[in-house]
């Protein structure tokens, strides 16, 4: 991730832009292409990935009483393809397209959240857990089905798992008698996690991606100054 400037930026009804990188939405796909430098080694990462959802849904979840926080998820059950210019980096599978909208910034509203993509023989389970800062909680539980109809389920209790390196708390949804455990390593922050996590749902083991993000600890002030060191700023797009 890259900060940039103003300049850097354009935007379209179906494109949007940012320094040498970009998206594109052709009415049936995503389309991004990525031509960045990576942080701290300085490498380039150049290549393509192609989004292409199986159907789109129209849900749009607050996350909030007032709606100052949307989740929308676009499209939990897609296909993916991969193409970086790095060895190893090449690859197709399961995808998903979704994002958050706010109108307020996330630590401003949150303490702690869970998110967890699971897929299954007909679609997509998706769970979105939120501790918000006057100490109540958002429990959303959806299937999404290949035919494109959406469901609320009432998704089985939370259950701990292991801690990640930098001690942030770990939860997600799993039958009784069973605990999740994390598969893959994905991203490790002080505040942030994601993972590919295997749990129980409903008698029938669901591998899928996951993330815990701990906004007590983004708001620590101790923890501002490393962004800073850990994001590159540059005011135009252009690399040297």
């Amino acid at each position: 991730m890259t900060d940039r400037g103003r300049a850097a930026m354009h935007r379209t009804e179906d494109t949007f832009t940012l320094g040498p990188s970009s998206l594109h939405w052709d009415g049936a796909r995503l389309t991004i292409d990525v031509d960045e430098m990576s942080t701290p080694h300085a490498q380039r990462i150049k290549g393509q990935v192609v989004i292409t959802p199986r159907v789109v849904t129209d849900v749009e979840v607050p996350l909030t009483p007032d709606g100052a926080h949307i989740w929308r998820p676009f499209a939990p059950d897609s296909d993916i393809d991969v193409q970086i210019d790095r060895p190893g980096w090449t690859w197709k599978g399961h995808g998903y397209l979704d994002s958050n909208f706010g109108t307020r910034p996330l630590e401003a509203d949150f303490d702690y959240w869970t998110w967890g993509r699971f897929p299954t023989e007909n679609g997509a389970i998706t769970f979105y857990d939120a501790t918000l800062r006057d100490g109540s909680e958002t429990t959303v539980a959806l299937r999404f089905k290949a035919d494109g109809s959406v469901e609320e389920f009432a998704p089985p209790p939370k259950a701990s798992f292991r801690r990640t390196n930098w001690l942030v708390r770990r939860e997600t949804h799993c039958d009784p008698g069973h605990t999740p455990r994390q598969v893959k390593p994905m991203l490790d922050a002080p505040f942030y996690n994601r993972a590919v996590v295997e749990t129980v749902i409903e008698g029938e083991t669901r591998t899928g991606v996951y993330e815990a993000l701990d906004l007590n600890r983004f708001r620590g002030p101790w923890l501002m100054p490393m962004l800073a060191v850990r994001v590159p700023r540059r005011p135009g797009w252009r690399f040297s």
